[in-house]
């Protein structure tokens, strides 16, 4: 914080006028207009409150977005306080109980570059005869190298070995791992029903990569083609092992726990209420520094996650690229021989292959495709502020389009706390057919839509295509009948939905062995709703 306060010369003062925004954190002045008499003491009490009320952004630094009070006396010489406050004084950011301690590149589909090692990025040129300080210079293309200039994803990185430098990869036990669809295609159940599971176990016996459990999907990964959707638990940190999946694009929702990620390209602290990207190809291992780990994850086996067009809503509003962050290049400088597995999901089938040397050796990287975060309390929500309820397709993060414009392989679509203010209207999500499928989870607190106890954290819902679903008994009836102000809804709660044009086929640990399916979520749902319909044509 800095702050200065002149001499106080003037008897009398000017009313000074304050945004709505500094209304908003200084309650004690919340006029439109306020009157300090005399001036040194309204600023003193500014720099008092700034002092207390200062806290972390959620990026473990004071931001560049922080806001300015100044206040001026009428006459020369005058005081001047300035008080710079952090953006999460006045913005929804989360504030996490477990601190990142990591450093971050800002913007959504940025190029970036980045040096852990001062001056081991090649300057003009990406593969120079000999690379600074020894380095290998090294290729990482997300896209065909002619995709549209748009489109286009590569990374060059400058690392101490190559990546291809390990043992062939040799296919893992099948009892050891549960992502296998392609193995069991024709045991992937295709039904209309509608379903919903109670939350999933955590298991603390497996690590990261033995924790993941395909649960439902579609498509094909070796056509690139469609999406997997992959329940998570785990509570044991990956030893000198890395992961990667050839598959797709992972986008990881935490549920319970924290996820310390180390990546090629740099670390990620990814909490609940935060998300994570991390793209097809590249290797990473995780470490659990808060315990045990649970959560969900969409895997886009077709192209890759964009932010959506936002049409008439303008050039802001829902996740907005700059509250997106990308790591720094960190590397471990090895200088002795050791060895590590390398895990490689490909096709759906885990392969392992062993290699000397630590593959989290980039000194120096530029480029645009690289993992990022996102905290979902900066998505910036719309609805209506008249009547009627909108599509739940404004309260989309990300996309992963398909060859059909405005038709998604994914949507990753959050329900996160708003207002509600429409009029003569019933609030919750309408009862709905819907030629996408839907498959939804909670990371915590409750759904406005069922009210019943059903839908709990850690649990999940998959609403098929066509399948018929909506608001619970319980629900309809609140809503129907409830006094229509201002209400506030989802404070303490956070729902998400991956939603897809596909028909989406439920794993056989999904539908069975997970022994979470609620038997009775129709029964308990929607066979409680009562006739209310009376004729008037009937005497």
């Amino acid at each position: 914080m800095d702050d200065s306060v002149g001499t106080d010369t003037a008897e009398t003062t000017r009313i000074i006028r304050l945004s709505p925004a500094v209304v908003d954190v200084f309650p004690s002045v919340a006029n439109s207009a306020v009157q300090p008499t005399p001036a040194v003491q309204m600023a003193h009490h500014l720099i008092s409150f700034a002092d207390e009320n200062s806290r972390d952004d959620g990026r473990g630094c004071p931001s560049s977005a922080g806001i300015w009070i100044l206040l001026q006396s009428c006459r020369v010489p005058s005081v001047t306080v300035s008080v710079n406050l952090r953006v999460s004084d006045i913005m929804p950011v989360t504030q996490f109980s477990h601190p990142d301690p990591y450093s971050y590149q800002i913007g959504f589909d940025s190029y970036h570059e980045t040096e852990a090692v001062e001056g081991a990025l090649p300057v003009g040129q990406n593969s120079p005869q000999k690379a600074p300080h020894g380095l290998y210079a090294e290729k990482l293309s997300g896209t065909a190298f002619t995709a549209p200039r748009h489109e286009n994803k590569q990374t060059w990185v400058y690392r101490i070995l190559p990546a291809a430098a390990h043992e062939n990869f040799k296919a893992e036990d099948a009892d050891s791992y549960h992502t296998r669809m392609t193995t069991e295609t024709h045991k992937l159940h295709h039904i209309p029903n509608q379903l919903r599971w109670d939350p999933f176990d955590l298991d603390e016996t497996v690590d990261w990569v033995h924790g993941l459990h395909l649960v439902a999907g579609s498509g094909d990964p070796t056509l690139k083609q469609g999406l997997g959707i992959i329940l998570y638990a785990a509570g044991k940190d990956m030893g000198k092992e890395a992961f990667y999946s050839a598959d797709g694009d992972f986008l990881i929702v935490p549920q319970h726990g924290v996820l310390d990620i180390q990546t090629e390209l740099g670390r990620l602290m990814v909490r609940p209420k935060e998300i994570c990207v991390i793209p097809r190809g590249v290797r990473y291992r995780v470490t659990l520094p808060a315990g045990p780990v649970r959560g969900y994850i969409c895997e886009l086996y077709q192209g890759h996650y964009q932010l959506p067009e936002l049409g008439p809503i303008g050039s802001n509003c829902l996740a907005n690229a700059r509250d997106f962050q990308a790591p720094v290049a960190s590397f471990e400088d090895e200088e002795e021989s050791t060895e590590w597995r390398l895990y490689s999901k490909f096709n759906n089938t885990l392969f392992s292959a062993r290699q000397n040397h630590t593959p989290f050796d980039v000194v120096a990287w530029h480029g645009n495709y690289y993992p990022y975060k996102y905290d979902l309390g900066r998505f910036n929500t719309i609805g209506s502020i008249s009547f009627d309820h909108p599509d739940p397709s404004i309260f989309t993060v990300l996309t992963g389009p398909s060859d059909h414009a405005g038709t998604a392989i994914a949507d990753f679509v959050i329900f996160p706390p708003r207002w509600l203010v429409a009029e003569n209207t019933f609030r919750p999500p309408w009862y709905h057919r819907n030629t996408m499928s839907e498959f939804m989870g909670l990371i915590c607190g409750n759904y406005d839509a069922k009210t019943g106890g059903g839908f709990q954290p850690a649990g999940a819902s998959l609403h098929n295509v066509m399948s018929a679903h909506g608001p619970d008994a319980d629900a309809f009836e609140g809503a129907s009948n409830a006094e229509l102000k201002p209400q506030k809804v989802g404070d303490g709660s956070m729902a998400f939905m991956f939603e897809s044009c596909l028909m989406v086929g439920v794993s056989e640990w999904g539908l069975k062995t997970c022994q979470k399916v609620q038997e009775e979520y129709n029964e308990h749902s929607w066979r409680p709703l009562k006739r209310h319909f009376k004729n008037p044509n009937k005497a």
